[in-house]
């Protein structure tokens, strides 16, 4: 027998209850550095023969398929795709489900060479003016080995839209990224989109920048992300800066294969920009780009907070690579600068939660500032703020530079969980007042639920959530 609304509504309630005694019950002794201890191994890249770089059969079959958002509202996709024969069509067929009439529409071709290796042919297409909350095929490879694909829009964005958010960094293509990517595959929750921190193929790890680990990396998350929309944050590994080599233009690789829909929030580079998608404004950051005063990124960031509106897109996300607070001896304080430029904007307009990457461990802070201090008054010390977002680094992917084990002591009292393991992470918002978080670990061949917390929403919900 169904519930009504209100006994819905009712139940909901009980549950978030329950949930803040569960938090304040694991947590009430502040913060905690978990005792699991992960076995000790190599993290080692899989091998190119794996069955998970398989490439797709038939002549110029389309490879390394992927989707990420179109536009700032959600209703349209950029489909990429790369072939390898010849350059093929750079058309795609699509249609609504249930529907017999297919659509086509034309994209873009471009290639590169980075040293002594040159690209395969590269091919971004926008799909526009699609429906809200709908489920769409489209179809690559028109005219040599078509593959088709599906996905669905994001629900137009309210108040009390529902919608899950997948959470992967530092991914990488090692052993323990496909475990990463296959619990997220398998979680429960089912994320509908991936916020991606940064950090995509470590390619940058081979002798010159080995190019063809790009390659494999996108056949890796095709699985995926051809069907969901994958969120692109730039991280270090991006760069691709080797003038050893002669390869003196950053992010060129990331540039030609990955596209993002900047220009729909009037930024100027393709490394910062926002998305609107279901009930959750995001804004994307870039660690590596000019980000000080008068910059194009200050200058964006500094027109964009003001245009949220939180009864439109009640949550509001950041995804950075480099975290402002990491306990962590590795990479340690190498977000301060960005957090000086830019933390009071985050306080003042109530964020609520800052995802990043880099320190390949998790961590989950309180809600911290540190925007006191002005050279002479000496305050200089996070405090515990109730405007301030949550800030978790989940640079736990499985990259194959390994674990970032060794952690600051004491912990400080900003940080309220850390552990050294790799994972992911689900971000369930179910209205415009309450989330539920949770962190679920890489352990023994399964995914465990090892941090989990209910968000209260900064701006309609503002009481203590953090602990």
């Amino acid at each position: 027998m169904g519930l009504s609304s209100s006994q819905s509504v009712s139940v909901f309630g009980v549950l978030v209850v329950v949930g803040l005694i569960l938090n304040h019950a694991d947590l009430c002794h502040g913060g905690l550095t978990s005792s699991f201890v992960r076995k000790l191994g190599k993290t080692e890249d899989m091998p190119l023969d794996s069955d998970v770089f398989a490439v797709p059969p038939g002549h110029n079959a389309p490879q390394q398929v992927h989707i990420t958002q179109g536009d700032l509202e959600g209703r349209a996709v950029i489909v990429s795709w790369t072939t390898m024969d010849e350059p093929g069509s750079s058309k795609v067929l699509y249609w609504k489900e249930h529907s017999k009439e297919k659509k086509a529409v034309k994209g873009k071709l471009t290639k590169y060479k980075f040293y002594n290796y040159t690209s395969g042919f590269i091919h971004h297409c926008t799909i526009k003016h699609l429906e809200h909350g709908s489920k769409y095929y489209y179809e690559v490879g028109i005219g040599h080995s078509p593959r088709t694909f599906w996905f669905t829009t994001p629900p137009k964005s309210g108040l009390d839209v529902p919608y899950t958010f997948g959470l992967i960094g530092d991914l990488g293509q090692s052993y323990d990224s496909n475990k990463t990517l296959t619990h997220y595959e398998e979680n429960p929750f089912k994320g509908h989109a991936v916020l991606f921190v940064g950090d995509l193929s470590y390619a940058d790890n081979y002798p010159n920048h080995d190019n063809v680990r790009w390659d494999t990396w996108g056949r890796f998350v095709e699985r995926s992300a051809a069907y969901q929309p994958w969120i692109w944050t730039v991280g270090n590994h991006e760069i691709d800066f080797a003038p050893e080599i002669g390869e003196t233009k950053p992010f060129k690789p990331f540039s030609h294969r990955y596209s993002t829909p900047y220009k729909a929030s009037n930024s100027t580079g393709p490394f910062w920009y926002s998305i609107k998608r279901g009930p959750a404004y995001i804004i994307v950051l870039a660690s590596y780009s000019a980000y000080g005063k008068y910059t194009p990124q200050f200058k964006w960031l500094e027109e964009e907070f003001p245009k949220v509106n939180r009864t439109e897109t009640p949550w509001l996300i950041v995804l950075m690579h480099a975290p402002w607070y990491n306990s962590y001896n590795y990479h340690y304080m190498e977000g301060e600068t960005m957090r000086v430029m830019y933390e009071p904007w985050f306080v003042q307009y109530k964020v609520d939660v800052v995802f990043a990457g880099h320190v390949h461990a998790y961590e989950r802070s309180k809600r911290v500032s540190n925007i006191a201090y002005n050279i002479v008054n000496g305050i200089c010390k996070p405090v515990e703020d109730l405007s301030a977002p949550v800030y978790i680094t989940i640079g736990d992917g499985g990259n194959q530079e390994g674990l970032a084990n060794n952690m600051t002591e004491p912990q400080p009292d900003y940080s309220a969980f850390r552990e050294a393991s790799f994972g992911h992470a689900i971000f369930d918002i179910k209205n415009h007042t309450h989330a539920y978080y949770a962190w679920h670990r890489n352990q023994d061949g399964y995914s465990i639920e090892a941090d989990k917390i209910w968000f209260f929403n900064r701006y309609w919900n503002p009481i203590d959530d953090s602990i």
